[in-house]
């Protein structure tokens, strides 16, 4: 199953043509037992194993959250969050449709998202105390449980839960528009869209779940990535794929918890 979100779309193509490798039930075992296979394997063949996975999504997030707790330390400005959002969403394009996967570049956008992140979150939290540790342990357990989930195959990628998907983001982004031209019209606090029952409070359980969503999709595209023999670089574009997902939980769980405690 191809997935949607565009940075791994990069990474299918590496693994060769859809339909190459035809599934059989032996599958599952071999898969199982690439799990659990030593990391050094990666070493020996060159392709991209679940640790080279773990290793290099864990260099990005420990780059994100250094240059994310600098720049909460040392109080910066709206410009900064500009600057980190700006480079952030042109290394992140850069990223996405970059043929050949760039470690630097990779690093370097988990550094502009954490320079963004870092401080909208002490904005956050200057505004609302304690939102952010909210947050925090919301993501991670939204991660956890949907990992969990996924690893015990209570969550399967079928071809019907991809349309599925993709159907409800269409719903979603028009509903998005509409809350926003509200916004800009000044009418959003009269129709409700912003109160608890509103317009607002709707996009961001949305969202949440979504991004939730959006990683069953990450995962079964890195599984497929490394049964299929992707190069052991690609793992650098699997982490890449997986921040952009958990950054934009993030965001979403942020909104959410600022809505609740608002109202």
């Amino acid at each position: 199953m191809e997935s949607t979100n565009p940075v791994f779309k990069r990474g299918y193509a590496a693994m060769g043509r859809p339909g190459t490798v035809t599934a059989t039930p032996a599958d599952v075992d071999a898969l199982n037992d690439l799990y659990n296979a030593p990391a050094a394997s990666s070493a020996r063949t060159g392709r991209m194993t679940i640790d080279d996975v773990v290793v290099r999504t864990s260099i990005l997030f420990v780059v994100l959250v250094a240059v994310g707790g600098f720049a909460w330390s040392a109080n910066l400005g709206a410009g900064f969050l500009l600057v980190g959002f700006i480079g952030g969403l042109i290394l992140g394009m850069i990223n996405s449709f970059k043929s050949a996967v760039s470690a630097p570049l990779v690093i370097a956008y988990a550094g502009f998202e954490g320079l963004a992140l870092g401080v909208l979150s002490h904005m956050y939290e200057t505004q609302y105390p304690g939102i952010i540790s909210q947050a925090v342990i919301g993501t991670l357990a939204a991660f956890a449980g949907i990992l969990f989930a996924y690893k015990n195959k209570k969550i399967r990628v079928t071809p019907k839960f991809q349309r599925a998907m993709i159907g409800a983001m269409g719903g979603y982004f028009i509903l998005a528009i509409i809350s926003m031209i509200a916004g800009f019209a000044g009418v959003g606090q009269g129709m409700g869209f912003y109160g608890v029952s509103g317009l607002g409070l709707l996009l961001a359980v949305a969202g949440v779940a979504f991004a939730s969503f959006f990683l069953v999709l990450d995962f079964d595209m890195i599984e497929n990535m490394i049964k299929n023999g992707a190069p052991q670089q690609e793992s650098w574009r699997a982490g890449f794929g997986l921040m952009v997902t958990v950054v934009w939980l993030y965001m979403e769980v942020l909104r959410l918890l600022s809505i609740l405690r608002r109202d």
